[in-house]
């Protein structure tokens, strides 16, 4: 697997990897996460465009995961990690999130955020895995409670949620 700077053509594979990966939350009782739709391609070719999207690619340099990351209180925020289920318990994932640490402690950024499903095998407990911590609320950042409560206004609050913070 090699992860590379995404490509403008990369965007609608990475929308399909999303539609993908969110059918698994229909298993576990979240209809509305797995019929909700990918972030439109305008809004992935932004992060494109920043350099701030990275795919997961095999021999035929095809992605099948992505992150997609910005800037928020001054730390490097991890916005959508996805994986291919096909792809999915191969290390992928974490080598996305170790490649951003890895720029981001370059570039002197002291620490990846993240919001996620507390309660979610694969988000919360898959991320505290990884080097993630619970973020109390009161801790977080300007930004980072805007976008909480942009999630709680979007419905999301419906299911335990938390921010996350790995130092770098």
């Amino acid at each position: 697997m090699t992860i590379r700077r995404a490509q403008a053509d990369d965007l609608p594979v990475l929308q399909d990897i999303e539609r993908a990966a969110g059918r698994c939350f229909r298993g576990i009782g979240m209809p509305e996460i797995a019929d909700d739709e990918p972030l439109p391609l305008e809004e992935l070719a932004r992060y494109q465009r920043a350099g701030l999207a990275w795919v997961a690619v095999g021999e035929a340099n095809v992605p099948v995961a992505y992150l997609i990351a910005d800037r928020v209180d001054g730390n490097s925020h991890i916005e959508q990690v996805s994986v291919h289920p096909d792809s999915a318990r191969c290390g992928i994932g974490r080598s996305l999130l170790d490649h951003l640490a890895d720029r981001a402690a370059a570039d002197g950024v002291p620490a990846l955020t993240l919001t996620t499903f507390a309660d979610v095998p694969w988000n919360a407990p898959y991320y505290a895995r990884c080097g993630f911590q619970p973020l109390d609320g009161r801790r977080a950042g300007p930004r980072l409670r805007e976008i909480r409560a942009r999630e709680a206004a979007d419905g999301l609050d419906r299911w335990p949620r938390l921010c996350m913070i790995r130092a770098l």
